[in-house]
């Protein structure tokens, strides 16, 4: 079976939808107008209960079936990110310096579409939660919602994600059991060295120097103290330091990320990033001041929920458009401690048009060709699981 016929012929709808919260994006918890926009979407649904408030500004509409049965919950995030736009598009941001540049725009309009069938065709025992969660760009809206209760205020079987994927075609599905995407970690790095002259270096400690020998030896972590089939990264992304081409600076500071799968590989990148920091600095007589702020842990995607998960995905993209992952992502992804807490699965759709710009990039937009295809994985799904049984 292909796309649901209902969830095509509004297919046009989402894309308004879609560009509306696109030309409208907001920060991690500050998402006000689009968890608004969500509710009046979801009311004029005429799902059977809203509430709003979760994690701030996340918003869980209740859809329910026939009498008895299981619940699941269905998951989109609604963030967008510091970025400026850069893609020319006539919806584009009305927000200067922020985008919806992952596409959560897309995954907002994919779930109200599927809140819309399921709604009006009500084909299944139980319930179904569509979760619409704010604050998935480094501000954890998932662990925010399950330390609030979600799991506890509306009790379900399984959690289901999804995001777009540009870098596979449009309307396919990837997987995997097991990891699916990586712990993440801030790293924040303060050297203090003393400040002088840039002609006459021997009177001050440079900080630049050190921090610069301290970059180096941070790629030796990963390289020579992680074994080389369990994976790890450190990126150091920013670098800062003095405001004159003479002057060597007191301070320079420095950020990145760690990423890992397993929890020893973690322990040992901060222990790691701990001892080479601190040693290098105290080699030059300067100082480093170290966090190692550990942000999201490992995706990891239940085998029973996948199977699930795979077998909606098959329904309406066909076998040979879902398919399996070959190695997990380093990317981070908070649904992390919703799939810590209950059983569920995490899965890509494919979005690529061409050409296109990566996730994360100012020319990036979301493939509105693929609302519906996402949509009626959603709808599949909630019927596969909760299927009538009169």
């Amino acid at each position: 079976m292909p796309v649901l016929n209902r969830i095509a012929e509004f297919n046009a709808e989402m894309a308004q939808w879609r560009q509306d919260l696109h030309r409208h994006p907001e920060l991690a918890l500050q998402e006000v107008r689009t968890a608004g926009v969500v509710e009046d979407k979801l009311r004029s649904l005429g799902v059977d209960e809203i509430v709003t408030g979760m994690a701030r500004t996340g918003v869980i509409g209740v859809i329910r079936g026939r009498a008895g049965g299981e619940a699941i919950g269905l998951r989109a995030d609604m963030d967008a990110l510091p970025i400026l736009e850069e893609t020319g598009k006539p919806y584009a941001s009305e927000n200067t310096g922020v985008m919806h540049a992952c596409g959560h725009d897309g995954h907002t309009a994919m779930l109200l579409g599927a809140a819309k069938y399921l709604a009006e065709t009500r084909n299944f025992d139980g319930t179904v939660y569509v979760i619409f969660q704010p604050a998935e760009e480094r501000e954890a809206g998932g662990e925010l919602m399950v330390k609030e209760g979600l799991f506890e205020r509306f009790p379900m079987r399984m959690v289901f994600g999804m995001h777009n994927w540009p870098a596979a075609p449009a309307g396919t599905f990837l997987w995997r059991s097991g990891p699916i995407m990586a712990a993440t970690a801030i790293i924040d790095i303060v050297v203090t060295g003393k400040g002088s002259h840039g002609a006459q270096p021997e009177r001050g400690v440079d900080p630049i120097v050190v921090a610069a020998q301290i970059v180096v030896a941070l790629q030796t972590i990963v390289a020579r103290s992680i074994e080389p089939l369990a994976g790890g990264v450190i990126t150091i992304g920013h670098f800062n330091g003095g405001n004159a081409f003479n002057v060597i600076p007191d301070t320079v500071h420095m950020l990145g990320t760690a990423r890992w799968f397993a929890p020893e590989v973690g322990d040992r990148l901060e222990s790691g990033v701990r001892r080479l920091a601190t040693g290098i600095a105290e080699s030059f007589g300067a100082h480093a001041e170290v966090v190692f702020d550990r942000a999201y842990p490992a995706t990891i995607n239940d085998p029973a929920a996948t199977e699930i998960a795979v077998r909606a995905a098959q329904t309406v993209a066909g076998e040979s458009r879902v398919l399996p992952m070959d190695k997990p992502t380093m990317g981070g992804e908070d649904f992390s401690f919703m799939l810590n807490a209950k059983q569920g699965n995490y899965i890509m759709l494919g979005a690529a048009r061409g050409n296109d710009a990566m996730l994360h990039h100012p020319k990036y937009d979301f493939n509105d060709e693929v609302l519906a295809v996402g949509a009626s994985y959603w709808a599949v799904l909630a019927e596969q699981v909760l299927g009538r049984k009169g």
